[in-house]
């Protein structure tokens, strides 16, 4: 048998087996999803009794009447934004690995999350008399407008990007071609942006350093438009599992089941753009966990079938988000960590361990 020919049923194998176990670890990482959140809302520097968070969630008065304002106010929307923040990054980051075939590819590799912070250095560092510890207050302020400024900012930028590679990628056939010219797209709004620093005086300076070290800290406003986006893409995105099974096997074998690659690539950009976009506009640039996630499930599911990967990475990317600002916040302590170097932490040592053993310890741990 040819070697091509031992990989392609190498491939078909990792979509079948493991039936039995599925359920229990899709079963696992629900509860542990549920756990993190619960612990999210319970732990922070004000630590609020199980039973009280319970009561209030459950729409009755708490002994301590603060604890109803801290969780709803703060720290459900915080939860519920890293819940869905961290399934939409892992979900991206499956979709982007599966189409460039590149074990290292995340949700920001097209230059996403560089036109996004384009866009917020625009409005922030050209505010007028604007202080790093008054920015965040004066836009929320305003109400929801207001608050949606540095969103909106964030999401136009992204979709300028997105826009550009999408005009490419009809233009080229070549995957390969179009992620370096997102990474080149990527290192032009990059260095905008350093543009922009350099001549912005140090308080602007230090409020755009605060968006880029993301968080999960939003409003009800936000969470209107971040979840049922989210929910969307991730709908949309299981939709797409067959194909993306199919480009597993070899873009010569998806044009010969019928697939469309240039239409199958412009969806999953458009979902990706989508998920990491949002995200991206409304809790800041956040990293690792688009990269990280997807191999942890692969190599926990031993499997490279997207139908079983989609659900896994949204519950685990979930809570790993949960996890990482849980941390974030240092329970029974005024201080906060950046999110992005929590998520560093937890992230970078998974991308260690692919480099390293990637290929000894499972047939899903790498595309």
């Amino acid at each position: 048998m040819k070697k091509t020919e031992k990989q392609k049923v190498n491939k078909e194998m990792q979509f079948k087996g493991h039936s039995q176990r599925t359920p229990l670890l899709m079963m696992f990482f629900l509860i542990a999803l549920f756990f993190f959140f619960a612990l999210d809302l319970v732990l922070g520097s004000v630590n609020i009794p199980l039973g009280d968070t319970f009561s209030v969630l459950l729409g009755k008065v708490p002994l301590d009447e603060s604890s109803e304002v801290i969780i709803m106010n703060l720290r459900l929307p915080r939860a519920l934004a890293a819940a869905f923040g961290g399934a939409a990054l892992a979900v991206a980051g499956l979709l982007m690995q599966t189409l460039f075939r590149n074990p290292l590819a995340g949700p920001f590799i097209l230059g996403i999350s560089s036109g996004a912070s384009l866009g917020v250095a625009i409005i922030v560092l050209l505010f007028g008399g604007v202080s790093a510890a008054t920015l965040p207050q004066m836009l929320r302020s305003t109400g929801f407008l207001g608050s949606a400024t540095v969103a909106i900012a964030a999401f136009i930028g992204s979709s300028a990007v997105l826009m550009i590679v999408l005009f490419v990628s009809r233009k080229i056939d070549s995957n390969v071609t179009i992620l370096i010219l997102g990474l080149m797209f990527g290192y032009i709004t990059d260095s905008l942006v350093t543009v922009l620093i350099h001549f912005s005086d140090p308080e602007k300076v230090k409020a755009f350093s605060e968006w880029t070290f993301g968080t999960f800290d939003v409003r009800w406003a936000e969470i209107s438009i971040l979840v049922p986006v989210i929910i969307i893409a991730l709908i949309l995105s299981f939709l797409l599992t067959k194909p993306l099974n199919a480009l597993l096997l070899g873009e010569e074998y998806a044009t010969s089941m019928g697939m469309s690659l240039s239409r199958t690539r412009s969806y999953l950009i458009v979902i990706t753009a989508l998920l990491a976009g949002i995200v991206t506009a409304f809790c800041g640039p956040i990293a690792f966990l688009g990269v990280a996630v997807p191999h942890l499930c692969k190599g926990v599911f031993v499997t490279a079938d997207h139908r079983i990967l989609v659900p896994g990475c949204t519950l685990l990317g979930g809570g790993l988000a949960l996890f990482a600002d849980m941390i974030a916040h240092l329970p029974g302590s005024n201080l906060t960590l950046p999110l992005s170097s929590v998520t560093s932490m937890l992230g970078a040592p998974v991308i260690i361990w692919v480099i390293l053993y990637g290929n000894k310890l499972g047939r899903g741990v790498s595309v």
